[in-house]
C-alpha cells in the first residue's frame, strides 16, 4: 500500500523534552515514516536528548548527520548549533549560517526545506515553545499541500509557539499533546483524517 505521507517534521522549544517523551514512545519500532525534530537547545549541548529518547522509545532516535539519507522508522534530532535542512534527494544538510528567529537550529529552516522536498507528503507539527519559530515554516508546509498540526495550546507547557502557528496559517488539526502520538500512528495505518479539527482555543 502506498502511503499518503512520507515524513513527519516536529518543531519544539521550551518544554520540549517532556512533550517528546509523550509522543515518541507511542510510535512502534517499525513506524513507516521518518520523524525529523528540531528542539531548541543551548549551542554547547551534547547529544543527551537523542540518547535519552532512544532509551525510552521503540522507534530508533539519533542525531541527524550531514549528507545522511533519511530512512523510515528513525526519529532524527537536529544537532546543537546547526540548522537542519532537507535536500531534494531526501538527505540531510547541516549548516552554520546565521540564526533564524534567534535560533540555530531553527524550526522554520527545517520545515521550509522539508515542505519543498516532500510537498503534500509531509506532516508538520508545532509543539510547546516560548517564541514564534516554526510559524512561517508550518505555513509553508500548508502551502505545499502538507498536513499542518499544532499542539493544543491548553496542553502546552508554554503556549506562545502553538498560538503563533495557529495565528499564522489555517492549520488542519489542533490536538492535545497526549493524542498526537496515536494520531500519527493512525495516519500511517490509514484511519487518520485530513479535515480540519480544532479544540476550544481561547
Amino acid at each position: 500500500m502506498k502511503l499518503e505521507y512520507e515524513a513527519v517534521v516536529i518543531g519544539v522549544s521550551a518544554g520540549g523534552m517532556e512533550a517528546l517523551e509523550i509522543i515518541l514512545p507511542s510510535l512502534p519500532g517499525d513506524y513507516k515514516l521518518p520523524v525529523i525534530i528540531v528542539q531548541h537547545m543551548h549551542p554547547n549541548s551534547d547529544n543527551f536528548l537523542a540518547v535519552h529518547l532512544n532509551k525510552k522509545c521503540q522507534i530508533s532516535v539519533k542525531e541527524a548527520e550531514d549528507k545522511e539519507t533519511i530512512k523510515a522508522g528513525i526519529a532524527y534530532v537536529a544537532p546543537p548549533d546547526y540548522h537542519l535542512m532537507i535536500e531534494e534527494d531526501r538527505s540531510f544538510s547541516l549548516c552554520i549560517s546565521e540564526k533564524v528567529n534567534h535560533a540555530r537550529p531553527a524550526i522554520d529552516v527545517l520545515f521550509e526545506t522539508a515542505a519543498d522536498a516532500y510537498g503534500s507528503k509531509l506532516i508538520g507539527i508545532i509543539l510547546t515553545g516560548a517564541n514564534t519559530d516554526g510559524s512561517q515554516g508550518l505555513k509553508r508546509v500548508k502551502e505545499r499541500g502538507g498536513l499542518a498540526i499544532v499542539q493544543d495550546p491548553v496542553s502546552a507547557a508554554i503556549d506562545a509557539m502553538p498560538r503563533g502557528a495557529i495565528a499564522a496559517t489555517d492549520v488542519d488539526h489542533v490536538i492535545p499533546l497526549a493524542q498526537i502520538g496515536p494520531f500519527l500512528v493512525n495516519m500511517v495505518n490509514g484511519s487518520g483524517v485530513r479535515k480540519r479539527e480544532t479544540t476550544g482555543i481561547s
